[in-house]
């Protein structure tokens, strides 16, 4: 899926099947530079990543239910130590490339956004 992270243009690789969300990036040797995988929740709630399985180092920006960047956190290869939100409000986490959202100027306040516009209605989220 076509993503805008702040100012800049992405593809995601969508993960919202409990399979898709559990598996993530395991076993991937390397990910292009504009390249990410989105997790999609139903739900706002208290997010926690780890890199089981994962040799990509990658950084995941924790996101509100508007698509809001509201943390960034650098996750290393193969370390399986969670990094828990700070916040109960995370419905989307990306993950990119190490590094990414620092080389394209991407912090805290940012907009991730779908080509229609807001993340969720570009996803067609359905509430429970």
């Amino acid at each position: 899926m076509k993503l805008f992270v702040g100012k800049e243009a992405i593809t995601a690789e969508i993960a919202i099947t409990r399979e898709q969300v559990q598996t993530g990036m395991m076993f991937r040797k390397s990910m292009p530079e504009n390249e990410g995988m989105l997790f999609v929740f139903a739900v706002p709630h208290r997010a926690s990543f780890y890199m089981r399985n994962t040799t990509v180092p990658l950084t995941a920006a924790y996101l509100d239910s508007e698509g809001t960047v509201q943390e960034l956190h650098e996750l290393q290869p193969l370390n399986e130590a969670s990094v828990e939100a700070a916040s109960d409000n995370i419905q989307f986490v990306l993950e990119m490339n190490q590094g990414w959202f620092k080389r394209h100027n991407v912090s805290p306040g940012a907009v991730v956004a779908g080509q229609g516009g807001r993340l969720r209605d570009a996803l067609r989220l359905r509430q429970p």
